[in-house]
């Protein structure tokens, strides 16, 4: 496993105001994660299984506003991700073209620290990529160029670019943890707790 397996807590903020809690786990089955909004208005969760590489094999998405509800649900087979997300009444399917290196990210915390880890073990300190994105709020796969590259010599910040014009510094410790995620409008993930697992 590539990243330590374990539960990892983080407080997002926008200044000092309570924007989100994120709770993140990863083991041997893969990856879960829930993000809940301070006010518990909204809940976006994920569990994802990774192959033997570190990647996802299958995904299930769910996203809660009040009553409103979508579920998803993704596999990777061979070059593509497809799923069907489904809302009310309605069901869509959902095909897109992975990225060489097939990486899949769903905003949560984990999944970005996934996408590093796999780019520190390549030992590549710049990127640019393809990366297969799932909406948080509508659950719908889309495919994004991205890029990252690393700040100075110690490989413990880094900066991803997820969009034109958007981007994040990202703290890492030396076992790939995210330890902050700050991005160029002000929210801030830091992590606040994490028991390991242990080997």
């Amino acid at each position: 496993m590539i990243l330590p397996a374990g539960e990892y807590r983080y407080e997002i903020r926008r200044g000092a105001e309570l924007v989100a809690i994120e709770e993140d786990s990863l083991d041997e089955r893969g990856i879960r994660g829930v993000r809940l909004s301070a006010n518990g208005s909204s809940r976006f969760e994920a569990e994802a299984e990774l192959d033997d590489a570190g990647r996802v094999r299958r995904l299930a998405v769910r996203y809660a506003r009040g009553p409103f509800t979508r579920d998803a649900s993704y596999e990777v087979a061979d070059d593509f991700l497809r799923g069907s997300v489904s809302a009310l009444a309605g069901r869509n399917v959902v095909a897109v073209k992975l990225g060489r290196f097939r990486e899949v990210d769903t905003d949560l915390i984990l999944f970005r620290a996934l996408i590093l880890a796999h780019l520190r073990e390549r030992g590549e300190p710049r990127w640019t990529g393809r990366v297969a994105i799932i909406d948080s709020a509508t659950l719908v796969a889309a495919v994004y160029k991205q890029s990252c590259h690393r700040l100075g010599s110690g490989g413990n910040l880094w900066i991803y670019e997820t969009r034109m014009g958007d981007s994040e510094q990202i703290e890492i410790d030396p076992a790939g943890r995210i330890q902050s995620r700050r991005d160029n409008r002000g929210i801030e993930a830091t992590l606040i707790e994490t028991t390991l697992t242990p080997r």
